[in-house]
């Protein structure tokens, strides 16, 4: 299946390593071009590398008021045309509703919620008919996660602003998107189970519980996100598609 990639050209934040990465792996082996985001330098570099003269490396944090245009101002001098945005972001720290504090609540609605929406915002004001906004967010906007309490209370307010905007900007043609990614074996994931002080055994609890007996790997969620931020998916919009092995309980 031909998604029509070809040369579009895509910013992705959160993409030095993870979910970020695996999606932009993705959009570049069916021929876009990205513009990877991140605030670890050395790393960004690094992986914008793997693609060679397909992508291009900014460092910056999303919760810098100018990192949104100047992310798109990349794309648009390095690749010549902005087509859509994937808005990825490391997790907030884990904890208790009884145990995180209002620094790690403020920090964390700058980053992952406020950053999210400033990104998105701009991007809207960018693109043109066909372009497309997506979200990565967490199992979390339907059923609470134990032990992380911050993403239980951001994550679920940010589907809600997605699909507003999915509502408002679709007479212009732009779609907006979400992925919620469940137990996909990343580094964030593998932290989390070590947690609990014998990450062998909660990987394979956790794994028990998944319809599909285990996690995911990353390139079956950057496949997932590739093809909702591609022209393939030109129909679909305002959606909260779980990439999950099947965990949500719900419809």
């Amino acid at each position: 299946m031909d998604l029509e990639l070809k040369d579009r050209v895509y910013v992705v934040t959160g993409a030095s390593r993870g979910l970020g990465l695996a999606a932009a792996r993705e959009l570049v082996g069916g021929g876009a071009k990205v513009v990877l985001s991140s605030r670890d330098e050395q790393a960004v570099t690094e992986a914008a590398a793997e693609f060679g003269p397909d992508a291009a490396a900014v460092a910056a944090d999303n919760a810098d008021p100018d990192v949104a245009e100047r992310l798109i101002a990349t794309a648009r001098a390095r690749f010549g045309r902005f087509d859509g945005v994937l808005i990825s972001v490391g997790g907030p720290p884990p904890g208790t509703g009884a145990d995180t504090t209002d620094e790690q609540w403020r920090a964390a609605f700058e980053s992952v919620f406020l950053g999210a929406v400033r990104l998105a915002r701009t991007a809207a004001a960018e693109l043109s008919e066909g372009g497309v906004i997506g979200f990565v967010l967490s199992g979390s906007v339907h059923e609470p996660i134990p032990m992380l309490t911050i993403s239980n209370g951001l994550r679920p307010g940010l589907a809600g602003f997605a699909k507003s905007l999915s509502v408002e900007l679709g007479p212009r043609g732009i779609r907006v998107v979400g992925l919620l990614p469940g137990r996909i074996d990343t580094d964030r994931i593998r932290e989390l189970d070590a947690l609990s002080g014998d990450p062998e055994a909660a990987r394979a609890r956790t794994s028990a519980a998944v319809p599909l007996r285990r996690y995911g790997r990353p390139d079956e969620f950057g496949k997932a996100a590739a093809f909702l931020l591609s022209p393939a998916a030109s129909y679909i919009t305002g959606v909260m598609l779980p990439v999950d092995g099947g965990s949500r309980h719900g419809f």
